[in-house]
């Protein structure tokens, strides 16, 4: 029965690992956790005088090494002077040399998020006029390629080592006593610690060429290594490599001394060597807690407890799992797993379960905030997907506790028979041991006959187990629950590496107010674009509007309507409409007329005074889909 199903776990353990490596490869590069909200000078502007630095503000603090901020000439040749600096709060910048020719400049930048995460790109403005540029910006999908991937992959087995680490030594410690002589339930804790330990290594040696370069050819560069070990994330990868240590010494008791103890005896080391395991494990995953998403942001002294709380649970739940389908299908038929070990480590997992639900509630409350980035952002569906696999997971969880009671209800009957069993065994042993007299070999033929007899009633005792459908039932939702666990974890792990919704809402709210403070040009003219979606079977594009020379008086304006494609899109309507809510005055309404296809005008429309104009664009698509979507714009 075992050779029959073993085949089928290790054709659903490859299946799920495929699985893993698309979502791990469709995640593209780290999404970063710290936005770019503002820059000096802005992105897009022409100035009338060279500046003498280049500011930007991120939506958080960041890390910046000497080459972190270039700024390049329309030759492609540094202008910036010096390193960059913090100018105030999370505001850096760099100086620029004297005497900067007209043109188009572009400023490249490429740096490391409070939490831990890289973020590159690029943006121009121009001095007197624009000009073209022969500007090469390279390096600024950080994050990404060979490395990135090869990053991603570490960040995976090492959530999963930390996961079957500690939760198998929980299920033996809490669950099921016998499981430390077990040799299958030994190598999964092991290779649990082995995994958890190549991924803390690989993942330190790819961080530098992770954050920088992303050249394979940089991941052994010791410059690089150095660089790493000075900062926050490379302090907590060393320290969970000296945690994994004490782990060892852990590991090496558990299977050790405290296997090799008495019951009485275990009792009294037990509680120790919870102890100390707890500590541990708390302490690696604080090693996570301390350099990740929990560190940075809103509420951070609760976030990074309540943190390793969730990994905890996580660990003991799916750790306990993976330990629990092991001792299922390899555990030798002298040592079978017992029902009420079956039945405590149902209870753990329901705690687990408690645990993760409440920790799992605030940090999607402190990462998402809002039911908009809920839906609207990448972080936020993900987490969607999380939420279902979770309660997929508890669905196939309750199907084994029922399970699990039926197996109880069945091993209580099977107890109340074994005595009547029992009375046969010496009339056997008498049999064996009268033909052992009688072979001519002695006690040697009747030991080896003994040895015999004792296999084969192992090998049926196992048939029987096995033929149980009670205990097949069990084994086949804990073989399901695994399988769902194991691409829980791949998403959680991409999760992990995507901006945070709250976050990214927040910077697109700044972008948005900066675009909208900053949208007169040097000539005066204003420029907005508006993403639309009215939501039929063509209504996605963009609406650029300009309105010329933005004063108060007589304007002109045009409205250009295109496709995501950037081709002009041909639409029934376009309104626009002025309001400025400070002073109570409008909707002020224009009618533009219709020039050609994906072009509307108006001319001498009038803005009666300056401030800060709400200009809503309504778009109609067909005759039932339409939308109104708005900006706002200094005027005058």
């Amino acid at each position: 029965m075992t050779q029959t199903i073993t085949p089928r776990v290790r054709t659903l353990v490859l299946l799920l690992l495929a699985v893993t490596g698309m979502l791990l490869a469709g995640a593209g590069p780290a999404s970063a956790h710290a936005a770019l909200t503002g820059s000096d000078p802005q992105q897009g502007v022409v100035v009338d005088k060279a500046p003498t630095q280049v500011s930007l503000t991120f939506s958080e603090k960041v890390a910046m090494n000497d080459d972190s901020l270039r700024v390049l000439d329309p030759r492609g040749k540094r202008v910036d002077a010096g390193k960059p600096a913090n100018i105030s709060g999370t505001t850096y910048g760099v100086q620029l040399h004297g005497g900067l020719a007209k043109g188009t400049y572009t400023v490249t930048y490429q740096v490391v998020s409070a939490d831990s995460h890289p973020v590159g790109g690029a943006y121009t403005f121009s001095i007197g006029a624009p000009s073209k540029t022969s500007a090469v910006v390279g390096g600024q999908n950080v994050g990404g390629g060979v490395v990135g991937l090869l990053y991603g992959l570490g960040r995976y087995m090492s959530y999963a080592g930390f996961i079957v680490l500690v939760g198998g030594a929980a299920f033996v410690l809490a669950c099921w006593h016998r499981g430390s002589g077990v040799r299958a339930v030994q190598r999964l804790v092991v290779s649990g610690w082995v995994a958890l330990t190549a991924a803390t290594l690989a993942l330190l040696l790819l961080r530098g060429s992770y954050t920088t370069s992303g050249k394979v050819g940089d991941i052994f560069d010791l410059t690089l290594l150095g660089q790493v070990l000075q900062t926050k994330t490379g302090a907590a990868l060393v320290s969970r490599l000296l945690l994994l240590a004490a782990a060892a010494l852990f590991i090496a008791v558990l299977f050790g001394a405290w296997d090799k103890r008495e019951d009485e005896e275990k009792r009294d080391l037990t509680f120790g060597l919870a102890i100390g395991g707890v500590v541990v494990a708390a302490g690696l995953a604080a090693s996570w807690a301390m350099a990740e998403h929990a560190s940075t942001g809103l509420q951070p002294g609760i976030a990074m407890p309540v943190d390793v709380v969730h990994l905890l649970a996580v660990a003991a739940w799916l750790g306990g799992l993976v330990a629990l389908l092991v001792a299922l299908y390899r555990a030798p038929a002298d040592t079978p797993i017992e029902t009420p070990a079956v039945r405590r480590f149902s209870n753990l997992a329901f705690g687990s379960v408690l645990a993760l639900v409440a920790t799992g509630t605030y940090q999607a409350w402190r990462q998402v905030g809002s039911w908009s980035a809920l839906t609207g952002t990448r972080y936020g569906q993900l987490l969607l997907v999380k939420i279902a696999l979770v309660m997929l997971l508890v669905g196939i969880a309750s199907t084994s506790r029922r399970w699990t009671g039926r197996l109880t209800e069945t091993v209580a009957a099977e107890a109340e028979a074994r005595p009547r069993t029992k009375e046969k065994e010496p009339a056997a042993a008498r049999r064996s041991a009268g033909g052992g007299k009688a072979s001519t070999d002695g006690s040697g033929r009747a030991a080896q006959l003994a040895r015999q007899q004792a296999a084969m009633a192992a090998a049926r005792q196992k048939r029987l187990r096995d033929a149980d459908a009670d205990r097949f039932g069990l084994r086949r939702s804990v073989l399901a629950e695994a399988g769902v666990a194991v691409v829980l974890l791949a998403v959680t792990t991409v999760l992990t590496q995507t901006e945070p919704g709250r976050t990214q809402e927040a910077a697109k709210a700044a972008t948005s107010s900066s675009q909208s403070s900053s949208s007169t040009s040097s000539s005066g003219a204003v420029t907005l674009d508006m993403p639309f979606d009215t939501g039929g079977q063509d209504g996605k594009g963009i609406i650029r509007l300009d309105l010329d020379p933005a004063r108060v008086g007589g304007n002109e304006m045009h409205v250009y309507v295109q496709r995501p494609n950037g081709r002009a899109f041909d639409v029934p309507e376009v309104k626009v409409a002025f309001t400025l809510d400070a002073r109570k005055i409008g909707p002020l309404p224009v009618a533009p007329d219709h020039i050609t296809t994906g072009h509307w005008a108006a001319s001498a429309v009038q803005i009666p005074m300056a401030g800060d104009w709400k200009i809503a664009v309504t778009v109609r698509t067909s005759d039932i889909d339409q939308v109104t979507v708005t900006k706002n714009a200094q005027i005058g």
